[in-house]
């Protein structure tokens, strides 16, 4: 007759020791190893396989460990831990540790049946990192069982990227690209959203009715969405425009998609107004339906806004739990590394005179072709309007854009009506603040409106090719200056440009201009968005390599983009400075590229910000002054970024161009706002933008959000850190755990708390797991690896925290070598140890124990039975027989405790058999503590849901005994010496006990 095991309990098969999963069944047991992760899940059936009731091993007074053994075996330990037993299921298996204020949208979502937040946080805060939280939290509790993101397609992969490397969800790109590979294996009349659990999904893609249909149908249970804005329309927009349009096509698809009232729904944005108060109402709308219509002016009203919406400045988060938040104290204080300042600068440049007489002369091409189109009907003046803005665009980017765009025939030659020429040849040529297709609107325009380029047109592209190079593009020998500045500064900057060919232009002739020592590439929409990051990752690389294994300060990374990178890639690893090369026709272009850099993450503490303009191209001059001097008087007095809406950034520059082709480039610009009608449309700009900075601040401070107290999330910070450690911690076990495994460490001990380590002498299942994580090649040649305190990482780099794989790797070694006395090679942590030191007065015993909770979680789709871990430090003073038991903090205190005096090997021995001999008499106590440990994990389950009573319901935590005793350690007072013969210094280290 086979044996019942419950959950939780310990069985031995197949060579090793295992822990009872609730999954299990009489006649097959799904078991994790001990100490193992989900990933080592494995069943077994009992009535073919030898199972045997296990219990764990005591400590050999054998094999004693020196004064570290302890600190490192317990955080070996409580690193190993993959499902923790608190209310947060997923902190504990996620490769990135989470800001303090990151956790507030997750203590939000938990509090809420379904989940529906909009989360607007201002750029570089990590609202990706925030929904990721939530995504695998309602995955990991049972409240969701399938995914989908929707985003750009630039950012699918990104998306895709963090997903699985920081959260370990392994999504499917649902994209143009991919549709058709992906139906191939679909069986029949099966959707591939129910195929593919976890997918991100193109919003371009969804545009296709017969997809739109499927993802409707087979919606998954939770949806991100990215970029939300992009999604909603205002009431009073302007209709038919290719960008409303698209809004409105998307808004149509979520408004079903939120139908559902039980579809977890989270959407994202930094900017949630762009200045239009209906298009937010109806972004809350898809939030909930009652929200479109709520009072916010009432306190009731905001109150519940606030248990939907989270939006916070950088100002709000860069030092957080501080006492300034109410908390007593500053010790769970949490300062987030934004850069804390953005160095700005305007450098004009002059055209050199042949440059002058081009620009000239293609102004006066354009002033005859509009006008002679005016005469042939409004479809030929609005294509001959889109066709002179290419030109004049691209004439002041580069001469190799001029030329390609004087070649080239125009997208909105092709148009059959006026309508259809504002829809194909806007997107083009302007610069859209709600324009989220970035993909194709690098590529040069064209200004040809047939397939063969006249004869004037080709007489201009001519002489635009003969002005290549510094001597006649004054523009390029200025680009040259700047960047020698910033090289010479310690800056690695980026070069946005508005047109490939420009960029392919800078990349040839910057090439060996900047230092033997600088590093150039060119990313462009020619490349596809893993291209992009592919080659970005290598010039970083080729920089490193070049440095040498020290690494050579003197290397610069000079990266040179299009707008492909502008939005929601992270290249704050890599660079730290912008130059905007091209004058975007809209501010908001200029903050997103800028956004790329100046994020989390960015180790430099000044950005600096180059902006180049032609000032006397009778373009930049009056683009930056009316737009960029306006929107950055704003963002200093908000602190904040407010869009610039479209029609008025288009406005402005249409004024702008108009005035060009009446008066041409050496007109009186300044008559541009004395004439009655551009005077009227420019207050119109200044009262509307006005207006829409107002809602903005008055927004950010009526919308605050203040559901969740920082008193709150300081608690269960507290709780978190005593589960699982602190940052501090886990950097102290991998110098001390490397160090001992024969790594070349290499500490600067410079306050900024970054070390290298070099593993080529480490055991070999060390290195391997290394490799695994961080790249075999990194490994094989023996190259430092940075170990950084920020969780903000670039590849071959790890974090010093606890979720890190690296660090992962590390502490399996540790513990798998402790737990195994036969192991071969360096073993630093041991299970027992005696240490005589004047940190205590009297004999005192530290334990470490494991205890193991059987936990049944409430979820609207039911019960779900769980096994979770913890790890404690308890002490006792005196003989076990007689022990005096010590609160928590003072049994964690023993772990800095320092030998002061050798111990007497054999009366360490004596000492450590003592207590062994004992640990049964204990096990009353263990209990009892064990207990109180799930007493007080129930209460926290309730407390995160305590708005959720549905949720709590049915709330159990029970201990599952006995608990597991990993380690014993003595901690002895000096005393007189002892006749007997001490042993030397290097033998106590073996003989005595307990770390620090």
């Amino acid at each position: 007759m086979s044996l019942t095991y419950t959950a939780g309990s310990l069985v031995a098969a197949r060579g090793r020791e295992w822990v009872v999963l609730p999954e299990s069944a009489p006649d097959m047991l799904v078991l994790r190893p001990l100490g193992g992760s989900e990933d080592d899940v494995a069943a077994v059936f009992p009535s073919f396989e030898e199972v045997r009731p296990a219990e764990f091993a005591a400590p050999s007074p054998d094999d004693l460990g020196d004064q570290r053994a302890a600190g490192l075996l317990r955080t070996a330990l409580r690193i190993g831990f993959r499902s923790g037993a608190g209310p947060f299921r997923s902190l504990a298996s996620i490769a990135v540790e989470p800001r303090a204020y990151q956790l507030v949208p997750l203590l939000m979502a938990l509090r809420q049946r379904t989940v529906r937040l909009l989360i607007s946080d201002d750029v570089g805060i990590g609202k990706t990192v925030e929904a990721g939280l939530i995504a695998k939290e309602l995955l990991a509790q049972g409240e969701a069982s399938r995914l989908a993101v929707l985003c750009s397609p630039a950012l699918a992969e990104q998306w895709q990227g963090e997903l699985r490397e920081k959260f370990g969800i392994d999504a499917e790109l649902v994209l143009a690209s991919t549709v058709s590979r992906l139906e191939r294996g679909l069986e029949l009349g099966q959707s591939l959203f129910d195929r593919h659990p976890f997918t991100i999904i193109s919003t371009d893609f969804i545009k296709s009715t017969r997809h739109r249909e499927d993802f409707v149908r087979h919606c998954p249970d939770l949806v991100i969405v990215d970029e939300a804005h992009t999604c909603v329309a205002a009431d009073d927009a302007a209709q038919g425009g290719a960008s409303s349009a698209t809004n409105q096509l998307r808004y149509e698809l979520l408004r079903r998609v939120s139908a559902d009232a039980d579809r977890h729904l989270l959407l994202l944005t930094a900017t949630p107004h762009s200045g239009k108060e209906s298009a937010f109402r109806n972004l809350l709308g898809l939030v909930r339906p009652e929200l479109a219509t709520l009072d916010l002016e009432t306190a009731a009203g905001r109150a519940k806004l606030a248990e939907h919406f989270v939006a916070r400045k950088r100002a709000d988060v860069r030092d957080y739990l501080t006492r300034e938040d109410g908390l007593a104290d500053d010790s769970l204080a949490e300062r987030t590394a934004f850069p804390s300042d953005r160095w700005t600068k305007n450098e004009p440049y002059r055209l050199t005179p042949a440059y002058r007489a081009l620009l000239d002369d293609a102004i006066a091409y354009a002033k005859d072709r509009v006008e002679a189109a005016g005469e042939q009907g409004r479809r030929e003046a609005r294509i001959a309007w889109w066709s002179v803005i290419a030109l004049l665009r691209s004439m002041v980017s580069s001469p190799a854009a001029a030329a390609q765009t004087l070649r080239t025939r125009s997208e909105s030659a092709t148009a059959r009506t006026a309508h259809e020429a504002d829809v194909l040849g806007a997107p083009v040529a302007a610069d859209s603040a709600e324009n989220d297709r970035l993909e194709g609107m690098d590529v040069a325009p064209g200004a040809a409106e047939t397939d063969d380029a006249g004869a004037r047109l080709l007489e201009l592209a001519e002489r635009a090719e003969q002005l290549t190079g510094p001597a006649e593009d004054a523009k390029l020998k200025a680009l040259t200056r700047h960047l020698k500045g910033l090289i010479a500064d310690g800056y690695h900057p980026i070069v946005f440009c508005r047109y490939i060919p420009t960029a392919e232009y800078l990349a040839d002739q910057l090439d060996g201009k900047l230092g033997k020592k600088t590093r150039i590439a060119a990313v462009t929409g020619t490349l596809s968005p893993q291209q992009r990051i592919e080659r970005i990752e290598q010039l970083a690389a080729d920089a490193a390599a070049e440095g040498g294994p020290g690494g050579d300060p003197a290397v610069r990374r000079v990266l040179i983009a299009t707008d492909c990178l502008s939005e929601g890639v992270n290249l704050q690893h890599h660079f730290d400075a912008v130059v905007h090369y091209d004058l975007a026709w809209n501010p908001t272009r200029h903050d997103q590229r800028e956004g790329r850099v100046d994020r989390y993450g960015q180790r430099r503490d000044q950005v600096r910000v180059i902006t180049m303009y032609g000032e006397d191209n009778g373009i930049d001059g009056k683009v930056l002054e009316v737009l960029f001097k306006k929107h950055r008087q704003i963002k200093k007095d908000l602190g904040i970024s407010v869009s610039v809406p479209d029609e008025t950034a288009s406005g402005v520059t249409d004024a702008v161009v108009e005035w060009l082709l009446l008066h041409g480039r050496q007109g009186s610009q300044e008559s541009l706002f004395d004439l009655p009608g551009y005077q009227e449309s420019f207050e119109r700009v200044e009262r509307e933008w006005n207006s829409a900075a107002e809602r903005e601040k008055t927004s950010r401070s009526k919308y605050a959000q203040r559901a969740i107290h920082p008193e709150e999330v300081a608690r269960e910070v507290a709780a978190v850190r005593a589960a699982l450690g602190g940052a501090g911690e886990v950097r102290e076990f991998a110098l001390e755990a490397l160090r001992d495994l024969d790594a070349l460490v290499r500490d600067p001990r410079d306050g900024g708390g970054d070390f290298t380590a070099q593993v080529g002498g480490t055991p070999a299942g060390l290195r391997d797991a290394l490799a695994a994580t961080l790249g075999g090649r990194l490994v094989e040649e023996d190259r430092e690896i940075p170990f950084r305190s920020s969780p903000a990482i670039a590849r071959g780099e790890v974090a010093l925290v606890r979720t890190d794989p690296a660090i992962g790797a590390v502490a399996s070694y540790v513990l798998d070598s402790a737990l195994d006395a036969n192991a071969p090679g360096p073993r630093p942590a041991r299970r027992c140890g005696v240490v005589t030191t004047d940190a205590v007065t009297t004999r005192t015993t530290l334990l470490l124990v494991r205890y193991r909770f059987h936990l049944t979680l409430p979820s609207r789709t039911g019960e779900r039975q769980l096994v979770a871990e913890d790890a404690r430090l308890l002490a006792y003073e005196g003989l076990p027989q007689r022990a005096r038991w010590l609160e928590d903090d003072a049994a964690a205190a023993l772990l800095d405790a320092r030998a002061t005096a050798n111990t007497h090997e054999q009366r360490a021995r004596n000492q450590i058999i003592r207590d062994l001999d004992a640990l049964p008499e204990l096990a009353g106590h263990l209990a009892e503590y064990g207990r109180h440990l799930a007493a007080e994990l129930d209460a926290s389950h309730r407390r995160v849901r305590k708005a959720n009573e549905e949720i709590v319901r049915g709330l159990k935590v029970v201990p599952q005994e006995p608990a597991d005793v990993l380690g014993v350690y003595v901690y002895l007072p000096p005393a007189a010496p002892a006749s007997a013969p001490a042993v030397s210094s290097a033998a106590a280290s073996t003989a005595s006990g307990a770390e620090a």
